[in-house]
């Protein structure tokens, strides 16, 4: 059966994994209460300006990278891999979110992978203190241990990725269900052009700057009131 790795995949990027990923919002608290996110048509450009110009020249870069590393079996790769990450995560919230959801997501699937090599070297790593452990990062590695395709693994990241943005966009707008089911469904073409572009990325783009995204995270640890961690 071709699709034998899609309930791996499902599973690995299942937006309700208990990793805690829905008490953060990533900055879109502060668009919301800036009052520069306040409507259907600005949380689609949000949505779709974050996807195009950060996720693409990060995250989804570097799990892509991770992926490769893993599949190589490359442990000192993918600890750069994770420093590379954790130097990129400018906002404090962000960059703690991050290690805090990949160790979380290493806490699950390790379990089901320990003979694995890089699994295997990794937890003495983690025991050693010696890494971050970046969503990104063990997203791309459990993907590779998992034999789960890159193309279909990348796809799938994405979209978690959007998922997440709509569903805090209707919570914090708010929205009405429908507007947050028709963002997403007309991402879909998106998301399938980002996966593919993300597969081919140039090394010297990783890590492009987002100023305008980082200072907006970085304004949210001072928030008045907060309904989510960033």
């Amino acid at each position: 059966m071709q699709e034998a790795f899609l309930g791996r995949l499902l599973h690995l990027a299942d937006p309700a994994l208990p990793i805690g990923g829905y008490t953060h919002s990533n900055g879109l608290e502060t668009y919301v209460q800036n009052g520069m996110v306040c409507d259907k048509a600005s949380a689609d450009q949000y949505v779709r300006h974050n996807l195009w110009y950060n996720l693409k020249y990060n995250d989804a870069a570097l799990m892509k990278l991770a992926y490769d590393a893993t599949v190589q079996e490359n442990i000192a790769e993918l600890i750069l891999l994770d420093q590379e990450c954790n130097a990129l995560k400018g906002p404090m919230e962000i960059r703690q979110g991050s290690q805090k959801l990949g160790l979380r997501l290493y806490k699950i699937f390790s379990r089901y992978s320990k003979e694995h090599t890089v699994v295997e070297q990794w937890e003495q790593l983690i025991k050693q203190k010696q890494t971050y452990n970046h969503y990104c990062i063990m997203y791309g590695l459990f993907a590779a241990v998992m034999n789960i395709p890159l193309v279909e693994a990348m796809h799938a990241y994405y979209y978690n990725a959007a998922i997440g943005m709509v569903t805090n966009a209707v919570k914090l707008v708010p929205l009405g269900q429908l507007d947050g089911q028709d963002i997403l469904y007309y991402l879909h073409d998106d998301l399938l052009k980002l996966s593919e572009e993300s597969l081919v990325m140039d090394r010297n783009l990783i890590g492009l700057c987002n100023i305008g995204f980082d200072i907006r995270c970085m304004q949210h640890e001072r928030l008045y009131s907060r309904l989510y961690l960033s």
